[in-house]
């Protein structure tokens, strides 16, 4: 007698791992879990030389850490990388538990990029609620999983543009940018607003995506002390939300509201993860703007993107 064996079950690709409060349907509202990071002895080098070099450190999901150091010193040769846009000379990094040199596409699919000079920049001509609904409209076209995409747009047009706006008003809170304090509402062209108000649309261009991992360049950059402790106080809201954050700045802070975790990693060329108490001090606004895209720019020429 013949015996039939099971047909094997077909394999399914995990879906990226998100909370939600209880009793709340899947999709609605969902905030990807942040993604741990963990990085041993990395570098980046080009036909000129190391951007940087043995750098390690390890933040736990829904930690800030503070990528400091001189300009000039690969802080966001080491930002670009750590979220697969830049391919590893040495070393080894895991993000959320994907191998960067192996999975750095899958990396990429999880971490998103904000007010990175040369790599994201803002259209100055184009309005606030322009880029906004730029990028929900392109959260729905290339941001889901296909089964995700196909479903959403099967769904009533009403439905539709419910939810757009839902991700629009959630990546909106998340960033604290309020489009009624702005001097013509969601209609204020990008060149008109402040250092600030540029870095929260930044952010909350990004949050659409729901990332794991969020990159942010030149937190500090020209910005007063109270303005400094209000873009900090911001990034800290992100990460007590889930998302790890990282964050380029020429100075870190001694402490996040809220007791949110602070990893601070000194991108000198030579040594890895230090504490926020001993963390090497640089004057605000130290860093020129350009000499921060030219490094960037230099980086992507010299390495790649991955």
């Amino acid at each position: 007698m013949t015996r039939h064996q099971p047909e094997p079950e077909p394999q399914r690709h995990p879906e990226p791992a998100t909370s939600r409060p209880p009793g709340t349907p899947a999709g609605a509202g969902e905030v990807p879990e942040g993604a741990a990071v963990e990085a041993e002895g990395i570098g980046v080098k080009g036909p000129r030389g190391w951007a940087f070099r043995d750098v390690g450190f390890a933040a736990a999901p829904g930690s800030v850490v503070a990528l400091t150091g001189a300009s000039g010193t690969g802080r966001t040769c080491l930002l670009l990388a750590l979220t697969g846009r830049m391919k590893l000379t040495g070393g080894e990094a895991r993000i959320g538990g994907l191998r960067l040199r192996k999975q750095a596409a899958a990396v990429r699919r999880t971490a998103a990029l904000a007010h990175v000079p040369g790599v994201d920049d803002l259209e100055p001509s184009l309005t606030v609620g322009e880029h906004l609904r730029e990028r929900v409209l392109l959260r729905q076209r290339y941001g889901v999983a296909p089964l995700a995409a196909l479903k959403a747009a099967l769904r009533p047009p009403r439905q539709r543009r419910a939810d757009a706006h839902r991700v629009h008003d959630e990546a909106l809170a998340a960033a604290g940018l309020d489009l009624a304090a702005l001097p013509k509402g969601p209609r204020t062209a990008v060149r008109d607003l402040e250092r600030l108000e540029r870095l929260r649309l930044c952010v909350a261009l990004a949050l659409i995506g729901r990332p794991r991992l969020l990159a942010v360049d030149d937190v500090d950059l020209k910005l007063s002390a109270p303005l400094r402790e209000e873009a900090w106080a911001l990034l800290a809201s992100v990460a007590a939300a889930g998302t790890t954050v990282l964050a380029v700045c020429g100075e870190p802070p001694a402490k996040l509201p809220g007791d949110v975790p602070l990893v601070v990693v000194g991108t000198d060329r030579a040594t890895g993860a230090r504490t926020a108490e001993d963390a090497p001090a640089e004057p605000a606004g130290k860093t020129d703007e350009t000499e921060t895209e030219k490094e960037a720019a230099d980086a992507l020429a010299d390495t790649g993107r991955a």
